[in-house]
């Protein structure tokens, strides 16, 4: 019998689509993860396929999707604590993942989020499967933070940007994680104040991955960053640069992949 695979898909954004490319890599090869633990965007394309999406369907919804269908501008951001309502969202995710639990899922699967009340991560595996990857992904300022058991949630990102400790815990014989986001890259571009906010996030949150990279490293077989030049995270567009940098990964390293999944005994 082969070991068993899990999945860790890092929080990215719009470069988030390169989860679904490499997801078809891995189709294509017959190679199907025994779990899946993702954190924010990788939360949302994890949920999708242990729901049973393919790689293909999640292609077409997102080639579909447009800044229409997700942006919904509340009233009194503020004191809501995020610019967006998650109505038009969560509508969209209940089209294809209806209301279904953790325990209707196709594929075991873990999703993380952070309590801003606390300061903790919290790891979801249990109860409604909308709720927890919608927590996952509520990029602070830009979402509302999501409420739920006295919490208050927001992106997975903030602590754990790719939830290797995770799926190892789930039961995982082989780690492979994806992180779409990469090494921080020095940024020629002129800076306004929006773009310093983002890019100081952004170079805070390469240094803590690299660290915690670093310390899982005994746990995570396979470490794979997509080649994604030229997108940012934040940009609400499909990029099909995206999806092929996703697929190219996944076909690089599908000998590899198999090679770790195969049983010593045999």
């Amino acid at each position: 019998m082969s070991k068993k695979l899990g999945l860790a898909l890092g929080a990215g954004g719009a470069r988030g689509v390169a989860h679904i490319g490499f997801l078809k890599a891995l189709e294509e090869d017959g190679i199907r993860p025994s779990y899946i633990s993702g954190s924010s965007m990788g939360s949302i394309v994890g949920a999708c396929y242990a729901k049973g999406m393919s790689a293909d369907d999640m292609k077409d919804v997102i080639q579909k999707l447009k800044a229409t269908d997700i942006v919904d501008i509340g009233i009194l951001p503020l004191s809501k604590l995020g610019l967006m309502k998650w109505t038009k969202v969560r509508r969209l995710m209940s089209s294809f993942l209806e209301e279904c639990e953790f325990s209707d899922l196709e594929i075991p699967f873990t999703c993380v989020a952070v309590d801003i009340l606390s300061g903790n991560l919290q790891v979801f595996s249990e109860g409604s499967v909308i709720d927890a990857i919608l927590a996952s992904s509520s990029m602070p300022t830009v979402f509302r933070p999501v409420e739920k058991d006295g919490m208050l949630l927001v992106d997975g990102g903030v602590l754990c940007r790719v939830p290797v400790r995770q799926v190892k815990a789930m039961g995982a014989d082989v780690v492979v994680a994806v992180d779409v986001l990469g090494e921080c890259k020095h940024s020629y571009k002129t800076l306004n104040m929006i773009s310093l906010i983002t890019r100081v996030y952004d170079i805070m949150d390469s240094y803590r991955t690299a660290g915690e990279r670093k310390k899982n490293r005994r746990i995570t077989d396979l470490w794979l960053e997509p080649d994604i030049p030229g997108v940012s995270q934040y940009e609400v567009k499909y990029h099909a640069s995206v999806y092929d940098a996703g697929y190219k990964l996944g076909k690089e390293n599908v000998e590899k992949i198999k090679s770790l999944l195969e049983d010593e005994s045999e």
